[in-house]
């Protein structure tokens, strides 16, 4: 027998996705300092309480509303690894490619490093400092999508982790501190993971 839905849960999930569109779009338009709870309260239509059920505070709701940022670029890049069935190295710099491209046109992410005051700013650590949601769900899905892409035997489920680990950091420093063009980059990381990786890859 099939389970109904719960009403009040449906009712739950339809409001923080509301509440978390709303941060988004306060942040992409007036940028993160814009963002308070009474302030999202109102433009969801809820009481404060009610809000605070859901997000405790503005931090973890820069959590959430960053997670979900982080899964977009996900989905990107394992369809990227797939178009590279037989080669870990071009999958692997293609998922990098798009990464920087895609960031680089994210309007949110444009938002936050934009930094329109000092308050504006505090959403940089969630994205560059904090384990979680970014490096560590970036790190942890990467892994597991090249294993399931590649295999790699031959490769402990530790090397995996801290090979993929470099990788994401690389992106995420040429992604948040842009230095150059984007081919230049996407050229220095595909030299660093033929050269330093390319024993283990092969």
């Amino acid at each position: 027998m099939v389970e109904a839905p719960n009403f009040q849960t449906e009712m739950r999930q339809l409001l923080r996705g509301r509440i978390i569109e709303a941060g988004r779009s306060i942040v992409i338009t007036e940028g993160w300092g814009a963002v308070n709870m009474s302030r999202l309260a109102k433009e969801v239509g809820v009481s404060r309480p009610v809000l605070y059920k859901e997000f405790a505070n503005k931090h973890e709701l820069a959590e959430v509303v960053v997670q979900q940022e982080v899964d977009t670029f996900l989905v990107g890049i394992t369809e990227c690894l797939a178009t590279h069935p037989a080669d870990v190295a071009d999958g692997m710099t293609e998922a990098v490619e798009f990464t920087l491209r895609t960031g680089a046109d994210n309007t949110l992410l444009k938002a936050v490093l934009s930094g329109r005051s000092a308050t504006d700013t505090s959403l940089l650590p969630v994205l560059m400092t904090e384990t979680e949601p970014v490096l560590g769900r970036a790190v942890t899905a990467l892994s597991a999508a090249i294993r399931a892409q590649y295999g790699l035997d031959d490769m402990s489920d530790a090397e995996l982790t801290s090979m993929t680990e470099v990788l994401v950091r690389l992106a995420l420093s040429h992604l948040f501190q842009p230095t150059g063009p984007i081919d230049r980059a996407v050229g220095q990381i595909h030299r660093v993971i033929v050269g330093t990786f390319g024993a283990a890859l092969n």
